[in-house]
């Protein structure tokens, strides 16, 4: 394709962005390429394909090479960087962002086919995204609650004691035993949780007790069937595996076993419940990671109104973090997300400021 007589200088350039903008795009999915195998890995160099087609269109208008190729956006540089160095879910979540907002539907030289791609893209990377957010979801989740949990109540725990007019050694006493309270709470709640839940498994685990002594059951009358009906198995599947399981076991034939039904080759419902002492620790860690951070003031000396602003601006950042991550993760306009936990945080925190005003003896 050669550029259309009545294209302008101002298209020229535009031309020239667009093509910066896709060798940046084709760049990413290249590098998230290399990070990742099977599957993932071919999704993500056919998408890198795609973006290549798009650059030589635009090569194509501009007649080949433009004398000077202007930067790409800073999203696409940042998220050229990241994709090298990290290859993670963040990533993808941007870069599903950045594919909803393509230029092509108001840009009368791009190709119909480029206006579908372009469509096509958000979802293949919106459907790599949710697999990545399917792996990290519950994860992610127990490290916001964790950290969050930690941040807003030790805020709301200092303010409310130093609003009571008591000496700075005290908030910082306050500050520590909340810290250990919490985190020693929330690392009990997670090892008593999730050890309660693996005794529940294993409770309910089927076994292969039956089919072991099926040589001695009478094969015209026996319950054998209803093992399996009773682990979710159809009645005509569960009575013809019942039949073979008799029929091998009459003959002779030593029966091994498959396992319960409904789990995965390779591994089990306890794996994907994971450890009671690993969730304890990391619940611990979490939530003092977020703890400390308030506190922070005190054990550097700090004291009065100086500290309560040095704590508050170190905790609106945090929550303006996970916020942020939050929205990044889910897709969503991450200021948003920032600005609603900040709000949240900061909420719970004045209502603890204000009691402890109103039942303290002095003011900060």
């Amino acid at each position: 394709m050669t550029a259309p007589e009545q294209s302008t200088a101002a298209d020229r350039k535009r031309w020239a962005r667009y093509l910066a903008e896709e060798r940046a795009e084709g760049a990413v999915y290249s590098r998230l390429a290399a990070r990742r195998d099977g599957e993932e890995r071919e999704i993500l160099l056919s998408l890198a394909e795609a973006e290549n087609r798009h650059e030589q269109h635009w090569l194509d208008l501009l007649g080949g090479e433009p004398a000077r190729t202007p930067s790409a956006g800073l999203r696409s540089r940042m998220l050229g960087w990241m994709a090298g160095r990290f290859g993670s879910i963040f990533v993808l979540a941007l870069a599903q962002s950045a594919e909803a907002r393509s230029p092509y539907d108001a840009e009368k030289y791009a190709t119909p086919a480029m206006r579908a791609d372009e469509k096509v893209h958000h979802e293949v990377v919106r459907g790599l995204a949710a697999r990545g957010r399917r792996r990290l979801s519950g994860s992610f989740r127990a490290a916001v609650f964790g950290a969050n949990d930690g941040l807003v109540s030790n805020l709301a725990l200092v303010l409310g004691i130093g609003a009571t007019g008591v000496a700075p050694s005290f908030v910082l006493f306050s500050g520590v035993a909340g810290l250990l309270a919490g985190a020693l709470s929330m690392g009990a709640g997670e090892f008593v949780s999730v050890r309660s839940q693996r005794e529940l498994l294993t409770a309910t685990e089927a076994n292969n007790d039956a089919d072991a002594t099926a040589a001695d059951l009478d094969i015209d009358a026996n319950e054998l069937a209803l093992v399996y009906r009773a682990r979710g198995v159809g009645e005509a599947e569960a009575l013809a595996r019942a039949e073979r399981v008799l029929t091998a076991a009459h003959a002779g034939v030593r029966r091994t076993a498959t396992g319960p039904i409904g789990t995965h080759a390779g591994h089990s419902d306890h794996d994907i419940v994971g450890s009671d002492w690993t969730a304890a620790v990391s619940s611990f860690l979490l939530f003092a990671s977020g703890a400390i951070v308030p506190v922070l003031p005190w054990i550097f000396g700090l004291s009065g109104a100086t500290a309560v602003i040095v704590a508050l601006v170190l905790v609106g950042v945090a929550l303006l973090t996970t916020g942020a991550m939050v929205g990044i993760l889910s897709g969503g306009p991450p200021l948003k997300r920032a600005l609603r936990q900040l709000a949240i945080g900061f909420g719970a925190a004045a209502i603890t400021y204000v009691l402890g005003l109103v039942f303290g003896v002095g003011a900060v």
